[in-house]
């Protein structure tokens, strides 16, 4: 049985990510520190006998007994007001995180893919982005903590795999959305839905014209599990290239929810990229992969799960102390 190991597990890629391998026969351990995952999301696996759980800080040393196959390195904060609350946190599960796993995977022989963001490319001067467009990322700005950890995470990783012979693999994750996600980290789909479910009028911030493009988690995952097994090593854009601006995507929410929600328009962030849509012309001739899942089905599904979640679950999704994490 193939064992691997997957940081970030009770989150929401990585909660699905294991669910996926465990489908497919592999021995999971899952490992979390629990900063801005929710172990509601794996509870379903704890009493399965190919799943363990290590509640564990990767930035600090990682160990693991026994064999390894693979390692999916997907512990980060990924939504803005989590990396804005705790940005040293951030910057260092992308350093000293992916520094220890890597090492972790060269003792265990085994291939180890890191989760890369579109962030990598800043406020795009090039769309669609292709994985050779270097980006355009303000290293100062209050992003830079994100997309500087994953800048570094990707140089780091390519350097192990060139200079220490490492199977590695990069994925760069576009918008991606579906089940387990947390309302209101700032995030597009979570912050409109929980405004509709509460009823409130929903906020854009800019004039609403920037774009965005959303990939179904199941995709997303599809995805990843391909180029893991692939036998290529440099950077794939995983997503959507479905592109939509916000002030489009707001009102398919509000017809969606069936409410009549006004929209109202706050300041743009600081260096909130403007445009985002992947080209995926390398994960389509690389790995036959491409989206199936339309925004229409994957909303749908989305929207519905958050409306089968009792108050006191909802709540309990936007309640996160991050100050004894952010040293």
């Amino acid at each position: 049985m193939k064992r691997i190991l997957i940081t970030g597990a009770a989150g929401f890629l990585g909660s699905h990510l294991a669910d996926r391998f465990i489908a497919e026969g592999y021995y999971v351990i899952g490992m979390d520190n629990l900063i801005t995952g929710d172990l509601r999301n794996i509870e379903h696996l704890f009493q399965h006998p190919n799943f363990e759980f290590h509640h564990h800080d990767v930035s600090k040393f990682v160990f693991v007994p026994g064999d390894l196959d693979y390692i999916l390195h997907f512990a980060s904060p990924a939504s803005p007001i989590d990396y804005l609350k705790i940005p040293i946190q951030t910057l260092k599960v992308g350093s000293l995180g992916t520094h220890n796993l890597l090492g972790l995977a060269r003792v265990k022989n085994a291939r180890i893919l890191i989760a890369s963001t579109s962030e990598v490319y800043g406020d795009p001067l090039v769309h669609p982005q292709t994985e050779d467009y270097y980006g355009n990322v303000n290293t100062i700005g209050p992003r830079g903590v994100y997309d500087e950890a994953k800048r570094f995470q990707e140089s780091i990783t390519m350097a192990y795999h060139r200079f220490h012979g490492l199977e590695t693999r990069i994925v760069r994750i576009f918008n991606t959305y579906g089940p387990r996600m947390r309302l209101n980290d700032g995030r597009v789909i979570p912050a409109f839905i929980g405004q509709a479910l509460r009823g409130e009028d929903l906020t854009i911030f800019g004039n609403g014209l920037q774009t965005r493009s959303f990939c179904y988690v199941d995709d997303q995952v599809e995805g990843i599990f391909r180029l893991l097994h692939s036998d290529y090593s440099l950077p794939v854009n995983i997503g959507n290239p479905d592109e939509i601006t916000i002030l489009d995507f707001a009102k398919e929410i509000i017809k969606l929810t069936g409410t009549e929600q006004k929209i109202v328009f706050q300041p743009l962030p600081e260096n909130d990229p403007l445009q985002r849509q992947p080209d995926i012309t390398r994960a389509k001739e690389l790995l036959g992969w491409e989206p199936k899942v339309s925004r229409e089905k994957g909303m749908k599904l989305t929207y519905n799960y958050f409306k089968s979640l009792s108050k006191a679950d909802l709540e309990k999704q936007d309640h996160k102390d991050f100050s004894k994490y952010n040293h």
